[in-house]
């Protein structure tokens, strides 16, 4: 019985230190070192959440440009792939319909970020080939002149984030930030 009496008290002492102060203080550091990023990146327009750059949207209109497919339609909750291998007809036909939005282009030089789904399905970045592809759609939707495509161009190419720190990853464009310029630049 004293075994028992001492293994619970070290139980709730542990408990509280690591299940209540640890993470409390972890967050009140995060929020006083990253505020923005503690509260998740959110982002506000006109005094409403449009949402957080860190997790994509999904855009379906051809006035704005559009993120990686998602498996799991942009829900961030469940986040996860389709687990779908290069055998599947099902992944097959998905490609194919997605490379079929792309007509009037080279439909085989439609950059893969566009065609399959990112593994977290949440993914909010897409690569500079890939937006740079998008633009004359946008152009055309939107009704832009010489003039406002010349300025969506420098929007998109001012929009490329490089490697993290220089080295991690590839150049990307945040599909979200690039929308919420692009709302502003008519």
């Amino acid at each position: 019985m004293k075994n028992f009496l001492t293994a619970l008290r070290l139980f709730l002492v542990m408990v509280i230190l690591t299940g209540i102060l640890y993470p409390l203080a972890v967050m009140a550091i995060a929020h006083f070192c990253f505020p923005h990023k503690a509260d998740g990146s959110m982002m506000i327009v006109d005094g409403k959440v449009k949402g957080s750059e860190l997790v994509g949207q999904k855009y379906v209109s051809g006035r704005y440009f559009w993120g990686r497919p998602s498996a799991i339609d942009y829900h961030p909750m469940p986040s996860g792939a389709s687990n779908l291998g290069p055998t599947s007809m099902a992944l097959r036909e998905a490609v194919k319909q997605r490379r079929s939005q792309f007509a009037g282009t080279d439909t085989l030089s439609v950059p893969v970020d566009l065609l399959f789904a990112s593994a977290s399905g949440v993914d909010p970045h897409i690569s500079p080939e890939a937006a740079r592809l998008q633009i004359d759609r946008v152009v055309k939707a939107r009704g832009f002149s010489t003039d406002q495509k010349e300025k969506l161009v420098n929007l998109v190419e001012r929009s490329i984030e490089p490697p993290q720190w220089g080295i991690f990853g590839e150049s990307r464009v945040n599909v979200f930030l690039l929308n919420l310029k692009l709302d502003r630049l008519n």
